[in-house]
């Protein structure tokens, strides 16, 4: 199989140079590409129904004898229509094609054919519109429907991949040891390459399915766990002491178990390893993992190294430095600034600071990662909002040190199955337990006839003193532009409802400084209203925003309703969330009603996986991550058998360079290759 990799589409009959660009543009490559290159979907010609039973608008597979000779004529704009007759023993049913000037030649009156497609009713008469056809004898089964490009029909694609099978060595040298497919009930390889092209039956389909997703699940896990292993290698900040119960005493509140068990790890990781932490601190908004990210930091400061802490925005990395700031005032912590629009000046004495040691904890953005930014002794690198940066920038920061200790935080909840798998290379720390003081946002849902009663709910909270942000409509294409919504929604709300009230506006054209200063005014009070697109995602901390209401709410998915939502219930008076949506179909609707009936944002994004798969969970960090040739990540009961499969192989054979796994091993190289990174020796 492996020798297929190597032999070019070229290599098959009737796939000319022309062709062999045309499979390219596919993604395909070589033979053994061919083979991976799996249908999209299928069209079950296996269940012939009768003409008696059509329903309109549904697609069917029916077996029919041509009545009538295939009769063409003429319509506007030179377009060929084409019409006959077929019948069943329970009726019959008009068979239209389009264009196709060859059609009567194909058909023969008075011969028998299986016909697929869609059915309409037009007046008293069935129709069966452009339908694929084929002869009795060869064409009932399950047909493979493959992605196409324009000058490739899936006919030709079809048949090359019949010729690639046929290539296939009689006893195939099968990835996945024998033991463990017999355990794991797993089909054999060449099995699953037949039956996922060309099944004979629903059941075949459903075999060779759960070989090839489960094992291409397994490899990238597999995969991830070899790059958390191997990648780092001995890390070059060696943490002795542990001053985590020194730091807690610092604090005006007290740890929740969860945060005591994070920076537990954390510690672990940094005094009883020879390498380097590689850990993720997930939570959910509010859960606290700014204060363990700052224990850490603590620790590692006062064992005489420097730590840094990056943030997505200037706006929370000077957030974050107030914080720290008040945080450490009575300590020897020395703390600097450091983003990228402050003056040359500064920026020039903040770095000479970090070089010569005079700073040991630094809270900055992007800046901190730039060629001109050294650092003394650099022990541990934090990256706040992990889901905002790549894999690139990450390293760009462990890189300023030798082998720094890495920590990153998500507030960003994923499913642990699939956590496990897309931040495979690092270990993960989950606080699951929101602090005793945060109060549960109210959620609710509502159409927009009740806008004008939420609009006065927002003015009597900003009476009582509060703040309030409305995320104004979602644009979809061939709406406005982002701006203009943004900019035209709040001008309305400025002119009419709220034209005694401060209101700001932010959105995503805007530069930085500009949202920075709207922002910066917003948390100080001098605006009460915030009108906002998505930027606000992440953004900064105001205790006192008691209320968001986010229109269009069935265009997001529950984890960014989520996260939005994140932004009020920070501080000591109840909060609300008001979802308005004029397109609740009753689908909708019930994915609407989880944000009202839970605040845990692992149940929110347990059920946005179900109901829309994986979509935003990969953001920026997954660049680089291998691309999936068949597997779904919302197939959650995958996900799971493949994390048991993984686990078992590495019990059972300890090592994946072992030589009974060379094979498995080749797979996974092959996988991370294709996402860009080098083979995993």
């Amino acid at each position: 199989m492996a020798s297929m990799y190597k032999m070019p589409i070229s290599k098959l009959s009737g796939i000319g140079k022309k062709r062999a660009e045309l499979f390219n543009k596919l993604g395909v490559q070589s033979v053994g590409g061919l083979l991976n290159f799996y249908p999209r979907a299928y069209e079950d010609w296996s269940k012939i129904e009768k003409i008696d039973k059509l329903k309109h608008g549904g697609t069917y597979c029916i077996k029919a004898v041509l009545g009538t000779p295939i009769s063409d004529a003429k319509i506007s704009g030179g377009r060929i229509i084409s019409k006959g007759m077929v019948y069943d023993g329970t009726g019959s049913v008009q068979i239209v094609f389009f264009n196709n000037k060859y059609i009567s030649s194909m058909l023969n009156e008075g011969e028998e054919y299986l016909f697929y497609g869609k059915i309409n009713f037009k007046s008293f008469e069935k129709q069966m519109l452009a339908p694929m056809f084929s002869p009795v004898g060869s064409g009932a089964g399950i047909h493979p429907i493959y992605r196409q490009t324009a000058g490739l029909s899936g006919k030709t694609i079809s048949n090359a991949v019949k010729q690639a099978l046929s290539l296939l060595p009689k006893e195939i040298n099968d990835p996945v040891p024998e033991p463990v497919r017999r355990k794991f009930g797993l089909c054999g390889l060449r099995q699953a390459l037949n039956d996922i092209h060309f099944p004979k039956n629903a059941e075949a389909l459903e075999t060779a399915r759960k070989r090839l997703v489960t094992e291409e699940l397994f490899v990238l896990n597999l995969g991830m766990r070899s790059l958390k292993e191997h990648s780092r290698g001995v890390s070059g900040v060696k943490i002795k002491d542990d001053y985590s119960n020194d730091f807690e005493r610092l604090l005006p509140f007290k740890f929740t178990g969860a945060q005591k068990r994070a920076v537990k790890d954390c510690i672990n990781d940094m005094t009883a390893k020879s390498a380097p932490m590689n850990r993720l601190i997930q939570g959910d908004v509010g859960s606290g993992k700014t204060a363990v990210a700052a224990s850490a930091c603590y620790t590692v400061v006062k064992n005489g190294f420097q730590a840094a802490f990056m943030a997505p925005t200037e706006i929370l990395a000077r957030q974050h430095y107030e914080t720290f700031c008040r945080l450490f005032e009575n300590t020897d912590v020395k703390l600097g600034l450091l983003t990228g629009s402050m003056k040359e000046s500064e920026k020039k004495r903040i770095r000479q600071d970090l070089s010569n040691g005079k700073i040991n904890l630094v809270i900055g953005t992007h800046a901190l990662i730039t060629d001109k930014t050294e650092f003394n002794n650099l022990g541990l690198a934090v990256t706040d909002e992990q889901h905002r940066f790549g894999v690139a920038q990450r390293a760009k920061l462990i890189g300023k040190g030798k082998n720094p200790h890495l920590l990153v935080m998500s507030a960003t909840p994923i499913p642990r199955t699939l956590g496990l798998i897309i931040f495979g290379d690092l270990d993960i720390s989950i606080i699951d337990e929101l602090p005793p003081s945060r109060k549960p946002v109210k959620t609710m849902l509502i159409d927009g006839q009740k806008r004008k009663r939420a609009y006065n709910f927002i003015k009597s909270e900003i009476k009582s003193g509060r703040q309030a942000y409305i995320v104004c409509p979602l644009v979809e294409e061939g709406e406005l532009d982002n701006v203009a919504s943004a900019e035209e929604y709040a001008a309305e709300l400025m002119l009419k409802e709220f034209s005694d009230i401060p209101v700001g506006i932010v959105h995503g054209q805007m530069k930085s400084d500009e949202k920075d200063e709207v922002m910066q005014k917003f948390a100080a009070n001098e605006y009460s209203l915030l009108v906002a697109t998505t930027v606000i995602e992440v953004g900064v901390d105001v205790p006192n925003a008691s209320v968001i209401m986010i229109e269009n709410a069935e265009r997001f998915g529950l984890s960014q309703l989520h996260q939005l939502r994140g932004r009020v219930g920070r501080g000591k008076f109840q909060s609300y969330c008001v979802l308005v949506s004029d397109r609740c179909s009753a689908e909708t609707k019930k994915r609407l009603e989880v944000m009202c009936a839970t605040n845990d944002g692992f149940i929110i994004a347990d059920e946005d996986l179900k109901m829309r798969g994986p979509g935003d969970f990969f953001g920026e960090r997954q660049h680089g991550l291998p691309r999936m040739t068949i597997a779904d990540f919302a197939d959650t009961k995958s996900l799971e058998l493949s994390q048991k499969i993984a686990d078992y192989i590495m019990f059972v054979y300890k090592d994946i360079r072992c030589d009974e796994l060379r094979l498995l091993k080749a797979e996974i190289d092959r996988l991370f290759e294709r996402g860009g990174h080098n083979s995993l020796n």
